[in-house]
């Protein structure tokens, strides 16, 4: 084999090694058969087939545990990979082992990188305000109201149909979001009227944010619109749409909301999850006293 580009490789390592190919397609059947969402699945592919570009021509029956330490050992030194990365290729390694060979989890523990401790960016109330108020296409600011109203992640807000809107109990369905749950967060009186004002002008048949011939709206369009805003917002902190879920946590505990409740809301499986806000809450703060003030004058 001629040293060509990767891509090349990949073709020619399908077309020369059938238990590659078949490995690819097995796991793909998997991953289908046990409802993994298509993020997950389109993820899951293409780490494995990173790793099968690392191993070729090696059979994949020769393949040990030490080889998959080596090429994390790679990834890290040679190209300086962030540890979700990591973490994302060892899951689909051990998705491949655990779940298509069905082979013993205790044989394959890998080491996991530690993840730096982030606190999440947050927009303020009147951030969130001027944002909303520079988006000036109904549908776009429909939607960024909606991902910031309800705590939605963007694939949440893009997978909406008109049946998942309860105005009579005044609640959204989310269903099917991360780890295939459905869950139910709130419906707020002026999102139902801004969702009212949307769907007259626009009127979607299925999806209810629908782009080119009814199909679902694109999270790149999402993305492109809110970077505009923002710009047109003056807001000059790193924020992403994500940034608005954050935000909605954020300011529900400002506002003396259970952290119980938003773990619901959120879809959180873990309270620790969703600790992390009270670590961005600016009522937590205010309500603190510095010791300096503590000093006699």
């Amino acid at each position: 084999m001629k040293p060509n580009t990767i891509v090349t490789k990949l073709q020619e390592t399908e077309e020369t090694k059938p238990d590659y190919a078949l490995a690819i397609s097995l796991m793909h059947e998997k991953l289908l058969l046990k409802n993994y969402s298509k993020n997950t699945t389109k993820t899951y592919i293409h780490m494995f087939k990173q790793f099968l570009r690392h191993t070729y021509p090696m059979p994949l029956y020769k393949v040990s545990t030490a080889h998959i330490t080596h090429y994390h050992k790679e990834l890290i030194t040679k190209q300086n990979i962030s540890a979700s990365y990591q973490n994302q290729s060892i899951n689909a390694i051990k998705f491949y082992i655990e779940k298509v060979l069905n082979l013993p989890k205790v044989q394959y523990d890998f080491c996991r990188p530690r993840k730096g401790k982030k606190l999440p960016k947050v927009l303020s109330l009147n951030e969130v305000d001027s944002l909303l108020k520079c988006t000036y296409n109904i549908k776009h600011k429909t939607i960024f109201m909606i991902i910031y109203s309800c705590g939605l992640r963007i694939s949440e807000c893009l997978n909406l149909k008109i049946e998942d809107i309860d105005s009579k109990n005044m609640r959204v369905w989310i269903r099917n979001a991360k780890g295939n749950k459905d869950r139910i967060t709130l419906l707020s009186p002026t999102m139902l009227l801004q969702l009212r004002a949307y769907y007259k002008l626009y009127k979607p048949k299925d999806w209810l944010f629908e782009g080119v011939e009814g199909k679902q709206y694109s999270a790149s369009s999402i993305r492109q619109v809110f970077n505009r805003s923002k710009r047109k917002a003056n807001i000059n902190i790193p924020a992403t749409v994500h940034t608005l879920r954050h935000s909605f946590a954020t300011h529900l505990l400002d506002a003396g909301t259970n952290l119980r409740f938003i773990q619901q809301l959120l879809g959180h499986n873990s309270s620790k999850t969703t600790e992390i806000y009270t670590h961005v809450s600016t009522t937590n703060l205010i309500n603190i006293t510095s010791p300096l003030e503590m000093l006699p004058k």
